[in-house]
């Protein structure tokens, strides 16, 4: 199978994943962990001296991957945003910037009706219709590369390579503008637009 394995500088250390296929894990820590050792050494060379640094199981965690969402992310009385409503693939790094929105959202569209005691089920609702186009655009985006790339690697099935709407972006300036647009700022930006409280904008 396939192996992928993300570095990501962190200042005075890196943040390190070893993607695996979903409910491959077992497999792989019943090799040991001088096995996994081993294959991290392999991939990335450079790094070998330093695998040894993974002493545990523990000094690693295991995170699932899973893409979905709520149906209904209120009750009356309750909403859901960020994570609660609807989980994100790590791929683009687009949870925390869906859950920052979500609460802008939420923020601009609330705050007027707690204030002024008067929110209804149907304010809540309206975060939802608000928030949900652009979750789903994002999470079919992370369904698509999981597909296309992550997938087909992991299986080994091919190396990893860029399928051709990424090759397009190398080819087009403006569509790398609009890619990192949308990468950066999610397909609905959010702007808070909540009166603080001495009356201005915040």
């Amino acid at each position: 199978a396939g192996r992928i394995f993300v570095m990501i500088a962190r200042g005075d250390y890196f943040q390190c994943g070893y993607v695996v296929a979903k409910g491959a894990f077992a497999a792989i820590r019943s090799r040991g962990l001088d096995a996994l050792r081993d294959s991290i050494a392999k991939i990335v060379p450079p790094f070998a001296d330093r695998v040894t640094a993974l002493a545990a199981w523990d000094d690693g965690k295991l995170l699932t991957v899973t893409v979905d969402r709520l149906k209904h992310w209120s009750r009356p009385g309750l909403i859901c945003i960020g994570d609660a409503a609807h989980a994100m693939s790590p791929v683009g790094g687009g949870g925390i910037k869906k859950a920052n929105q979500d609460a802008v959202a939420a923020a601009n569209i609330l705050a007027a009706p707690l204030a002024e005691k008067r929110l209804t089920f149907a304010d809540l609702k309206a975060v939802q219709r608000r928030r949900d186009l652009p979750t789903r655009l994002t999470q079919s985006l992370q369904i698509f590369i999981q597909r296309r790339v992550i997938g087909p690697t992991l299986a080994g099935a091919r190396p990893m390579a860029a399928p051709w709407p990424v090759k397009a972006l190398d080819r087009f300036a403006v569509l790398r503008r609009l890619s990192a647009r949308v990468v950066g700022l999610g397909f609905r930006r959010e702007s808070v637009s909540t009166p603080d409280v001495h009356g201005g904008v915040g």
